[in-house]
């Protein structure tokens, strides 16, 4: 668990939040409606320049509300600043653009909706946000139907030689912003990032869809995500739910998480540059619930700046690929202190329900290898993990650790019951994990 010190610090953080994180230095609540810009909700005019025009009439006024109300609401990019929070109202929809030419910024692509370097910063309410990833993320035709495959080809779009891939490359209605189909590719952003913020809350609202990862606090103090549902397609490349990267005081809670990538995941960068930005460090993460995904607690694969004082607790997993998902690799390991995971229901898993791995390795859409490390630096060492009260009820593979004992020791499973139906324990040293009243079973 947490020490003392570092979880009053972190129900500080939340009771402080919960009072209303986008009032600052005793600002009075000036609240704005997107339509007192001119936006209109109905899905084709552009709003771009109606929340640029909010967001600025807001700072101005030192911090205050932006309200968004029923309709759709299509837009660029929208740039968030100091003491604002974006209000969705029910039936609110804010609908980025499928023309990914509106993003490009000096030859880089900016995320959906950002902000940077801010402080008290929120997105609250009961609408949606909605990325329109279809138009940006390439499609493996081993994972759509052919009805899908069918409505992606009437796009448009470039296939790879052997017809297995679909890239949003020459769509019919709108531009390329790269030379060819895999540059273009590596360009997509990520929909939600706030970047080297204090103080950041996202409550209640609905992400969907993103280009890549839905919700990604980086370097971020004192963030609270509450209530949150993330959503896309359970084939979404790359379409990570909620990402903390090198962050601390966080509170991840209640939740739903649906998507195609991991489900809920801790970052901490690679190499040198993950050691500079630091750990991630004071995190809570507790009742959520994390349907498809490719993990449903994830830690990894970058985390060179570490991982300290993690508590995950109350958490149910249904359908994920792997439920504690721990992975990692040289040149972008690091090391793991206090680690505490309680009380996890799982069913239906596909693979592991407990995996550890050192040697993972990328491999990008259409690339048939997978990027493996060049060096042994920056190894990573899963340590001081202890996980209880975990039960499982259909697994491939019950617990497998992938590592050398020099890489993966000091982790321990208590009091946990998980029914597998291939293999129980699968170990490259079982010296790695201690097992203390621990039920494996099978048919």
């Amino acid at each position: 668990m947490f020490t003392f010190g570092s979880m009053k610090k972190l129900f500080t953080v939340l009771a402080t939040l919960a009072a209303g994180a986008w009032l600052c230095a005793g600002q009075a609540a000036y609240t704005v409606s997107i339509t007192d810009f001119g936006a209109v909700g109905d899905g084709i005019t552009s709003n771009t320049q109606a929340f640029s025009k909010a967001v600025n009439a807001v700072a101005k006024k030192g911090g205050g509300r932006i309200v968004v109300p029923e309709g759709i609401f299509l837009t660029g990019p929208i740039v968030l600043k100091d003491c604002m929070d974006l209000h969705l109202e029910r039936g609110a929809v804010i609908l980025f653009s499928p023309d990914k030419s509106e993003f490009l910024k000096d030859g880089s692509v900016r995320p959906l909706l950002s902000a940077s370097k801010r402080h008290d910063v929120t997105l609250s309410g009961e609408g949606t946000i909605d990325g329109n990833g279809a138009w940006w993320r390439p499609v493996k035709r081993s994972k759509v139907s052919d009805t899908e495959w069918a409505e992606f080809l009437k796009k448009g779009g470039t296939l790879t030689q052997d017809g297995q891939l679909w890239y949003p490359f020459d769509l019919k209605h709108y531009p390329n912003i790269a030379d060819d189909a895999r540059a273009q590719e590596k360009m997509r952003p990520n929909m939600v990032r706030f970047t080297d913020c204090e103080r950041v809350t996202v409550k209640g609202i609905t992400l969907r869809n993103s280009p890549k990862f839905h919700l990604v606090p980086q370097r971020c103090k004192d963030v609270v995500i509450d209530s949150v549902t993330v959503r896309c397609p359970w084939n979404a490349q790359n379409g990570d739910g909620i990402d903390l990267m090198n962050c601390q005081n966080v509170v991840v809670s209640h939740c739903i998480v649906d998507v195609g990538d991991d489900g809920i995941c801790l970052k901490a960068g690679a190499g040198a540059m993950g050691v500079k930005a630091g750990p991630c460090k004071n995190i809570l993460i507790e009742h959520n619930t994390v349907y498809r995904a490719h993990g449903g607690f994830v830690i990894g694969s970058e985390f060179s700046g570490g991982m300290e004082d993690i508590t995950v607790r109350h958490n149910t997993f249904l359908g994920t690929d792997t439920g504690l998902r721990f992975k990692s690799a040289p040149e972008r390991g690091g090391t793991t202190r206090n680690i505490r995971i309680s009380d996890i229901q799982m069913a239906d898993i596909k693979d592991q329900a407990i995996v550890f791995e050192t040697t993972y390795a990328d491999r990008a859409a259409g690339y048939e290898d997978r990027v493996a490390a060049k060096t042994e630096a920056y190894l990573p060492e899963f340590t001081d993990i202890v996980m209880e009260r975990i039960v499982c009820r259909g697994c491939e593979t019950a617990v497998s650790l992938k590592g050398p004992v020099s890489l993966l020791h000091g982790i321990t499973l208590r009091d946990a019951v998980i029914f597998y139906e291939k293999d129980g324990l699968v170990a490259t040293d079982p010296a790695s994990i201690v097992l203390e009243n621990v039920t494996l079973q099978t048919y």
